[in-house]
């Protein structure tokens, strides 16, 4: 039998916390405050936590951490770029560690927020008990063309690509990133709309979800977390000097679970695979019947599962 979600909780704290003149950071508690620290590591860049993200932890046992990561969700600014980087961000989420007072704590994440958890644990592995990772994306120039160029989820879904593409000049239709990322920022509304209907759509295809309803005029958007996804990705998310894989001894000690969905087609399992592979003491399990999103049922059970176990392997320890 699968494990399922954890029923809905509500946080027993809620703030804001100013980590720099411009930013402040939407963060919430649920849980048991004495339990085992865990800290929530959204997706996008750009999303926000959801309630649903509360629920992959027996509220019981875990001390459970979300936030809104810059310009996200309920942070302030909404969609500010400014001081919008990994590093800033890595930093926040020590700032947000030492604020509620916790020494070490459990990190949890996917796609985006499995590089950002990487990244944090290579920066700050002393304070890390465990990763957990879902459908790992490791933030190098091939994994973001997998996505934005005709070279990688264009192979497999050429039609949903021709429609992303189609309305930029052809020779701008191999590598349209910047081109898409200047059409969404336009203060010209039709245009602005457009490349986001047509972003939305590509995205949903290689998602393996139903196709995302295009917005009509007068609908209202929000625009700000696929802004924020591709000033990351036009950056190559701040990470081009010190890539993931090097010098990730610096994680060694550090118990890794990686949980990744054989059809990904946004972070193919050989992302994974090398991680594992640079990381020997992590468990890669993957999963033949799955895709990418954490909602799916056989990602849920395992997600839960590596959970369970942690709370296992650290409550002795604590």
């Amino acid at each position: 039998m699968l494990h399922s979600l954890y029923p809905e909780i509500e946080p027993f704290s809620q703030q804001y916390l100013k980590v720099s003149p411009l930013h402040q950071l939407y963060i919430e508690q649920c849980g048991n405050e004495q339990g085992i620290p865990v800290v929530f590591l959204h997706g996008g860049p750009g999303s926000g936590c959801r309630e649903q993200h509360r629920c992959y932890f027996d509220p019981a046992v875990y001390h459970i951490i979300l936030f809104d990561q810059r310009g996200c969700g309920r942070s302030k600014p909404q969609g500010e770029l400014k001081e919008n980087n990994t590093l800033a961000l890595v930093e926040d989420i020590n700032t947000i560690r030492k604020h509620l007072g916790i020494s070490q704590w459990l990190v949890f994440g996917g796609s985006w927020g499995a590089t950002l958890g990487l990244v944090y644990a290579k920066q700050y592995p002393k304070q890390v008990l465990g990763i957990i990772l879902r459908g790992v994306f490791l933030g190098r120039a091939q994994d973001i063309n997998w996505v934005y160029t005709n070279k990688g989820a264009a192979q497999i879904y050429p039609e949903a690509w021709q429609a992303f593409v189609d309305e930029l000049p052809l020779n701008q239709q191999q590598n349209p990133l910047k081109a898409i990322y200047q059409q969404l920022i336009d203060s010209d509304e039709q245009t602005s709309r457009n490349a986001y209907n047509r972003l939305k759509q590509w995205e949903s295809s290689i998602l393996n979800i139903q196709p995302s309803i295009p917005a009509s005029k007068g609908d209202t958007i929000n625009k700000n977390p696929s802004i924020i996804q591709l000033h990351y990705s036009i950056n190559r998310c701040f990470i081009e000097q010190s890539p993931i894989l090097e010098q990730i001894n610096r994680v060694d000690e550090i118990p890794i679970n990686i949980i990744q969905g054989r059809f990904d087609f946004v972070c193919p399992v050989e992302q994974a695979w090398q991680l594992a592979y640079h990381c020997p003491q992590a468990t890669l399990t993957v999963i033949d019947q799955a895709g990418h999103l954490a909602n799916e049922p056989l990602i849920i059970d395992a997600l839960v599962e590596a959970t369970r176990s942690f709370s296992k392997l650290l409550s002795p320890h604590l």
